[in-house]
Order: C-alpha cells, then structure tokens, then sequence
C-alpha cells in the first residue's frame, strides 16, 4: 500500500515501548486511520530486548505479519545500537529516531551504514524533569509524531490528553506531566 506508515519500536522490556506504540495506533485510529499496533516478546523479563510495531494508513490493511522494511524506527535504549540490527530493512526516505543523549552525527557511525534522516531525544532528561522519573517511552512517542507526521500534532496532544484523563484520573499531575513531556519532546527531537 503505498499510504501505509510502518514504524518499529526497539526497547527493553519495562520501557514502555510497547504501550507507546499501543498509545500512537489508538491516536492514529482516532483520526479515523485504520491501524495495526502489536509487540513482538522474546524472554518475557524486565530488561529483555522487545520490539513493537505499528502500521497506520487510510486504507485497511490485510498483511498481518511483523514488520521488515519500516519506513521508521524509534529505539527507546540506546544500548540496543550494540546488540540488535535496529535498522535492518530501514528505508533510506525514512528515519531513525533515538532515545540518546549525544547528537544525531554522533551516532551514524553506530548505524551500519545506514544513510536516511536519524533522530535523536534526550527521553530521560525530558522525562525526569516532566514526571518525575525516567519513563522514556512518552518522550520517544512525541518525537515519532514530529518525525514522521503520520498524525497531525494538535490532533495528538488533544488525543493524548483525553487518553492520560481517563488512565490518570486521580492523579492530575501524571497527565499534566505527560502532555509536557510530549509537548517538549516534539520541541526539542534534533534532526541530523
């Protein structure tokens, strides 16, 4: 299909990855997008490699398989750049968007040669000083929505908040903290 977005998520089990790419195909599904948002588990335990997927497009989609050939890829662990392949398949017009402290020239060279657009957040600044603590996966889901515009951002933030009202409801600074760290990290994603 050629509307359909693919985007792969690289973390370690108990990052989040997985409910942010749950998170960004129900926002998607809201705009009236046909989605398909699911996660891939190896071993099952805290700190395990998991990746997650996500197709979105404007036509229903039949193929139900992982995804091989994203046009994105967000690794919410920098560490994972050593051990797994995160941008095998990766389309060249597409991007790479990293949880890193270091600027997007500073990682290319960890890439294996890949040559498209790579991104990188500062998720754990952005997420300590917006929740309180290091939860990387709303941050690295704000700077997918910036990259890869595959929903519009008001559309999102309004989204995203009538979603953390309803999971948050008795603790109004989780959603306020949430939103900021959306709001910020579709600020301040660098794009090398």
């Amino acid at each position: 299909m050629k509307d359909m977005v693919e985007i792969r998520w690289h973390g370690r089990g108990g990052q989040g990855a997985k409910t942010a790419s749950l998170l960004l195909a129900d926002a998607a599904f809201n705009t009236g997008k046909y989605v398909q948002g699911f996660p891939e588990y190896g071993p099952e335990r805290m700190g395990a490699p998991i990746t997650a997927y996500d197709r979105i497009s404007t036509e229903r989609c039949t193929v139900h398989s992982n995804i091989y050939e994203p046009d994105y890829v967000v690794v919410v662990d920098e560490t994972l750049l050593s051990s797994v392949d995160v941008t095998a398949g990766l389309k060249a017009d597409g991007a790479i968007v990293i949880n890193s402290t270091k600027k997007p020239e500073e990682l290319r060279s960890r890439l294996k040669g890949y040559q498209g657009k790579v991104c990188t957040i500062d998720a754990g600044k952005i997420s300590v000083e917006t929740l309180g603590k290091n939860f990387p996966n709303t941050p690295m889901l704000g700077a997918i929505v910036k990259i890869s515009g595959v929903v519009p951002e008001k559309e999102f933030i309004q989204d995203m908040e009538g979603s953390f009202r309803h999971k948050f409801a008795s603790r109004p600074q989780v959603i306020e903290g949430n939103i900021k760290a959306l709001i910020r990290s579709m600020e301040e994603v660098q794009i090398g």
